[in-house]
């Protein structure tokens, strides 16, 4: 599961830059990507939607050591 996490967080953190690229120059890189293929720019917000889902449990990941 260890690998899943890091692979989940490398995507969050691809998120994390997106939004703040939006934010602070409203430039969304992904609709930038792949405006010609929606579908493949709503897979990509998915795909970092449950990554971060998954990132839930690394905020737990030490309360299990104890």
């Amino acid at each position: 599961m260890e690998t899943i996490q890091k692979i989940a967080l490398v995507f969050t953190i691809i998120g994390a830059v997106v939004w703040g690229l939006v934010g602070l120059f409203d430039f969304n890189l992904v609709n930038y990507l792949f405006k010609s293929i929606p579908i493949i720019e709503r897979i990509i917000y998915i795909i970092v939607g449950v990554c971060g889902l998954i990132n839930i449990g690394l905020l737990f990941y030490h309360l299990e050591d104890k």
